[in-house]
């Protein structure tokens, strides 16, 4: 299942939905999932939106932490009241999706993303781009013109495709 049909499933009517991933009411908590990096080099957080216009369009909208590299990292996505709904996990050789009704393994963080939003995301590109770093992707464009106040946009020709990044100050 795409997280769109999760969020899509949970969504309260505010506007946040652009992938899926957003709304379980309630304070839910993923189970038995702590975290597994012991000094992580970079944390990054605040708000995340994607847009897939593919068939069918997919989009979503959520408060984010994303910890670690490209080679092993965690990405928790959160509720808009705090509860975390999803957490990708990956290391070399294997990937976790891990939501409240239970874990997903994959053999790639790539694998995962695609399960996940329908649409290949530069994960490698983007702790580089998170650094200030222009690195190029085939069928990506980065701007990072406005990174300094803490805002990041790529897209993807095909399918079209928009990641969003609003970092909170830390």
């Amino acid at each position: 299942m795409h997280l769109a049909g999760l969020a899509l499933r949970y969504t309260v009517p505010v506007l946040l939905l652009v992938l899926a991933l957003v709304l379980m009411s309630g304070c839910v908590s993923v189970p038995g999932k702590r975290n597994s990096l012991d000094q992580p080099a970079e944390l990054w957080a605040g708000r995340l939106a994607i847009r897939v216009d593919d068939q069918p369009s997919q989009s979503f909208s959520t408060s984010f932490e994303l910890k670690g590299s490209a080679q092993m990292g965690e990405l928790s996505l959160f509720s808009p009241i705090g509860s975390t709904i999803a957490l990708l996990a990956w290391e070399p050789g294997k990937a976790s999706l891990h939501t409240p009704s239970g874990q997903k393994d994959f053999s790639s963080i790539d694998t995962l993303i695609v399960h996940a939003t329908g649409s290949a995301l530069p994960v490698l590109a983007l702790f580089d781009w998170l650094d200030g770093r222009p690195t190029s992707v085939t069928g990506w464009q980065v701007d990072l013109s406005e990174r300094a106040k803490g805002r990041l946009t790529a897209r993807k020709a095909s399918p079209a495709t928009e990641l969003r990044l609003i970092l909170e100050p830390r």
